[in-house]
């Protein structure tokens, strides 16, 4: 048996249980993201809110008519989930309006 051939037979006890696999350590990438948007939203006012739900009604929109009805979003039904945005993009609206308004 040459050294880079694995054994026929896995080491340990026969009958007992595997130790567990090591699982990945959590990656906060979500968080960094999250953050980058806020900082967007931020700088950008009620711009940034337009833009980011109006992707997101639109990617939503693409989707339920390619045939997805559940989510992994909060709201789980993207019927819902459309609602919430387009109730943002509204508000984004009002927001701009409001910016334009006051000068």
């Amino acid at each position: 048996m040459s050294a880079t051939s694995r054994p026929a037979v896995e080491p340990g006890i026969p009958g007992t249980p595997r130790p567990p696999e090591q699982a990945e350590p959590f990656d906060p990438l979500r968080l960094c993201i999250f953050a980058t948007v806020a900082l967007l939203g931020w700088l950008a006012g009620p711009f940034a809110l337009l833009v980011f739900a109006g992707l997101g009604f639109a990617g939503y929109w693409k989707a339920r008519r390619a045939g997805l009805t559940r989510s992994k979003c909060l709201l789980r039904d993207t019927r819902l989930v459309l609602a919430y945005l387009a109730l943002l993009v509204v508000a984004a609206g009002v927001g701009i309006w409001w910016e334009v308004l006051r000068g």
